[in-house]
């Protein structure tokens, strides 16, 4: 069935800024203009650079999208020019801590005829193989472009993570909103008719390769004309030629049928559109939840060594553990019990300073929340208290 897409935008960091839902079936190139108009509501008018996959690609969007203020950053789409790898230089840099080495190569590049003036970074992978990245940001280093452009996966680890902890997938409820019957989707008769067109268009090709191999095979002193051949192959090419006729037959069938339809010409149960509103509401606690998570481990970095590993694994024991709660006049006081390991313990009384000194106010009251944890739990051996025998000499001395 048509589905509706659901548009994430998020920051360098792979925090979540805004979702917004598309048309059903709209492509990327459709969808993005309407989603740097809500960007640009959201951060205001300084330059922003939007970072996406080849789904986005079309240089007559870019060039629209550069004069209303924005930079892009994406993948090239389609065949280029292979570069000679000795033109590559090995550039090595450091961001967000992390060591980073890459096999470059810098050029511009035009497009729409040469009225599009863009960059093009290439990167030399160990395999051989080129991955090109086209950018309109002139004042970056070259590192910092590829660096950027394959640093998108954070967004991908963000909808893993989301799925998991956030059941970001789930379904909200089953309410239907009525749908614009002059819209028009792609035709599902015509997308059911194309996948059997290219299922007989492997038949035929494989067909095509064993009468090849037939004939690269052919023993010339039993059958040394073409009508021999034939007369020898009969059976594969009537198989052939029944082939043939089906993928002409079927290709006739997709040119007549429209590519897009309207929705009123689809029967009554054909497009479904789910409501928006509770989805985009849980959306966003969802949202709020994770930036909070991130702010924390922010927090967290400097007490704790492998906060890019554990650190959110560390939040959710946290959350978790237990815990007393006392109120007095003025302050509301939280204390923790130990975590699974007193390096976590040690890190969760840093963080729990932390938060103490930002003096918050529990709402709808003037009570000052004040965190604290207890101490790790103690190591050591224990003896259990049971009766000992003890055996004494005849004049009741304990032996020596």
């Amino acid at each position: 069935m048509p589905a509706c897409t659901d548009y994430w935008i998020n920051d360098s960091s792979g925090d979540p800024l805004l979702v917004m839902t598309g048309e059903i079936d709209a492509a990327l190139t459709k969808a993005l203009p309407r989603l740097l108009r809500e960007v640009r509501e959201v951060v205001g008018e300084r330059r922003v650079t939007i970072v996406f996959d080849r789904g986005g690609w079309s240089p007559k969007l870019f060039a629209a999208i550069i004069k209303d203020g924005f930079d892009v950053l994406t993948y090239r789409k389609g065949r280029c020019r292979r570069i000679n790898e000795r033109r590559f230089v090995r550039r090595r840099a450091k961001f967000d801590g992390r060591l980073v080495d890459y096999v470059l190569h810098d050029q511009p590049v035009r497009f729409l005829k040469g009225r599009l003036r863009l960059r093009q970074v290439t990167r030399l992978c160990d395999d051989g193989h080129q991955t090109t990245v086209i950018t309109s940001r002139w004042d970056l280093r070259d590192i910092e472009v590829a660096y950027r452009m394959f640093e998108r996966w954070r967004q991908e680890n963000f909808f893993k993570y989301m799925r998991e902890e956030f059941l970001i997938d789930a379904l909200v409820d089953y309410q239907i909103e009525p749908e614009d019957p002059t819209r028009t989707i792609p035709n599902p008769e015509r997308r059911a008719l194309d996948k059997e067109l290219r299922a007989a268009r492997a038949d035929l090709a494989k067909l095509e390769r064993e009468l090849g191999a037939a004939a690269a095979n052919n023993a010339e002193q039993r059958r040394p004309t073409m009508r021999g051949f034939k007369i020898a192959h009969s059976r594969l090419g009537k198989q052939l030629r029944k082939a043939r006729a089906r993928v002409r037959r079927l290709f006739d069938q997709l040119r007549n049928i429209p590519k897009r339809v309207e929705v009123r010409d689809l029967n009554e149960r054909a497009v479904v559109k789910l409501a928006t509103e509770r989805k985009h509401l849980t959306n966003i606690i969802k949202m709020v939840a994770y930036q909070a998570e991130s702010d924390l481990i922010a927090l967290l970095r400097p007490h704790y060594a492998r906060v890019d590993q554990e650190g959110r694994t560390l939040l959710h024991e946290l959350f978790a553990t237990a815990g007393d709660i006392r109120v007095s006049d003025s302050e509301l006081t939280i204390t923790l019990a130990p975590l699974s390991s007193p390096h976590r313990t040690h890190a969760a009384q840093a963080l729990c300073a932390v938060l103490d000194q930002t003096a918050t106010i529990f709402p709808g009251s003037r009570l000052r929340i004040r965190f604290a944890m207890l101490p790790p739990r103690r190591i050591g051996l224990a003896f259990p208290d049971s009766p000992v025998e003890r055996s004494t000499t005849a004049d009741g001395a304990p032996p020596p």
